[in-house]
């Protein structure tokens, strides 16, 4: 049954147009003191995160919502494991690999050193293993004891027709098997000491120096297993990869192509890995921060919004000596947009249904704050009605369309459109669904546990900017990856917030219609979230 069989959508938000919720100007000064040295680059674990705590809190407090974590607490746990690579030896036969340039490594094992003793290093293709496509990259390969050496994306990021990968994995829309996430994992589940995947800032969408940016900083959370993550991980700079294969007679554009193939099998390199690397390691544990503004028909059925307080922290001098990783926008914007959503709402009358508002630890380190709060729910997932996540929001100004991540997802998409129409504006799928961000923002920690949610992420694409169309938005977006995850992150009083105060305007009026009605969004055909959220229909009238 659809979830709007009683009510379209369009109809609901024709009841209320839209109302300017959301100050450009709190916006701001909210980012400012989120991103001030003071705040020391939110890292999980470190005095930034304290001070960083401290004031989300206030800020809730001030507005009288209540605790939203366990038993009416402020924050939920997120225990972690912390670890930072020192420097060592590299290499992959007689040729040593410079970490930073040549290769980037780390790990997520609290172990004293990271020791391989010439491990035999092997092609895999994109390490796919994929039943339901018809696809096994393995095809009954041992891992164990070996380095795995994967290409980022799926095996159709580059397909061509004749291919046999063509439109297996939705062309150039990255599935999770695109992701280094997933290659990581199944490469810990195959017994591999290491595993290594070759960037290309197309496949990866984004440049070296992001896969570089944690300087040998990693986070996990902590395990009772903690085999199940592979020792070592870490990319190869496209450069060196060439030279690598080149070195065991190999093309590595030849062996693209080759991957491209259902026939593919591994190839195993001539070069054997050794490595030699201190670690640091601590266990931490950090905190995400939930509060709530309960409903008053149906308090246990929530509507949540997200967005993740941490960044980089402190690292090593920019070319202006700068060390500190303000993370403005991403995701200081976020998360102000978060507050400003939960201060409206306190001011109104009280929904039916509860607000949560969640802002989360360590997604620079891997969903980690997201994913301790789906394994351990405050809030259980069948009776979550929707997470609307955001991270990263334009600052270019008032725009005559809004992003949307992962089209063709579920239900709340119509919503987005319909409260985009109310402002005068229209719906732009991503330009760059390749780059697979729905499956790289917190949001994602609940959809796999089956909840709908929606995402606006503003380096999905270039927004036609009213002053100056696509054109000066993409002058926006090129300038804003050029600070991705660095340095330059910055807070900047010249920027033009009334575009990023729509966005998170249209969340707003979203959530107001699901938390007065009864509507449940649901997955569209195709989804894979679609069968884990029927599994707990019945929980649902």
């Amino acid at each position: 049954m659809s979830a709007f069989r009683f009510l379209p959508a369009a109809a609901l938000l024709a009841t209320s147009p839209a109302v300017a919720q959301v100050s450009p100007e709190r916006l701001s000064a909210d980012v400012k003191t989120l991103a001030s040295d003071a705040f020391e680059g939110r890292a999980p674990g470190t005095p930034g995160e304290t001070k960083t705590i401290a004031w989300l809190i206030a800020q809730f407090n001030a507005m009288k919502a209540q605790g939203g974590g366990p038993n009416g607490s402020w924050t939920q746990p997120v225990p972690l494991v912390h670890t930072r690579m020192g420097s060592g030896t590299v290499r992959a036969g007689d040729t040593a690999l410079v970490q930073g340039r040549d290769v980037y490594l780390s790990t997520v094992r609290g172990v004293d050193r990271v020791a391989i003793a010439n491990a035999p290093m092997v092609f895999v293709g994109y390490g796919v293993t994929a039943p339901e496509r018809g696809w096994d990259d393995f095809k009954g390969l041992d891992l164990k004891g070996k380095v795995a050496v994967f290409l980022v994306n799926d095996p159709d990021f580059e397909a061509v027709a004749g291919d046999d990968s063509k439109g297996k994995f939705g062309d150039r829309r990255m599935t999770y098997y695109g992701r280094w996430t997933y290659k990581y994992e199944e490469a810990a589940r195959r017994g591999a000491v290491g595993a290594l995947i070759v960037h290309d800032t197309a496949g990866a969408g984004y440049g070296w120096n992001t896969v570089t940016a944690p300087a040998g900083e990693n986070y996990d959370i902590v395990r009772k297993d903690p085999e199940s993550r592979v020792m070592l991980q870490g990319w190869l700079e496209g450069g060196a990869a060439a030279r690598l294969f080149a070195a065991s007679g190999l093309d590595l554009a030849t062996m693209r192509k080759a991957a491209r193939r259902s026939d593919f099998r591994p190839v195993a390199l001539k070069q054997a890995f050794t490595t030699d690397l201190p670690v640091k390691h601590d266990t931490a544990v950090s905190q995400n921060v939930l509060a709530k503004l309960p409903g008053k028909m149906h308090p246990d059925e929530v509507v949540m919004f997200g967005a993740h307080w941490d960044a980089y922290g402190v690292g090593a001098p920019d070319a202006q000596g700068r060390t500190i990783r303000p993370g403005a926008n991403d995701d200081g914007l976020g998360v102000a947009g978060v507050l400003e959503l939960a201060r409206s709402f306190a001011k109104a009358p009280r929904t039916d249904r509860s607000l949560v508002f969640a802002l989360w630890s360590g997604e620079e380190r891997g969903l980690l704050g997201s994913e301790t709060y789906a394994v351990n729910p405050v809030y259980p997932a069948a009776k979550t009605v929707a997470n609307l996540t955001l991270d990263i929001l334009q600052t270019a100004g008032p725009a005559k369309d809004v992003m949307l991540v992962g089209a063709g997802q579920n239900s709340l998409e119509d919503m987005l459109g319909d409260a985009a129409k109310a402002q005068g504006r229209v719906v732009t799928p991503e330009a760059l669904p390749e780059r697979g961000l729905f499956y790289r923002a917190d949001h994602f920690s609940v959809a796999r546990r089956g909840v709908p949610t929606l995402l606006l992420m503003a380096i999905s694409g270039a927004p036609d900017l009213v002053k100056g169309g696509r054109t000066a938005g993409q002058a926006w977006l090129d300038g804003y990856m050029k600070c991705y995850h660095q340095t330059c992150d910055a807070w900047n009083a010249d920027w033009d917030l009334r575009g990023a105060a729509q966005d998170v305007d249209l969340f707003h009026t979203i959530g107001t219609k699901l938390a007065n009605t009864r509507l449940w969004p649901e997955w569209r055909d195709g989804s894979e979230f679609k069968s884990v959220r029927a599994e707990s229909a019945g929980e649902r009238k």
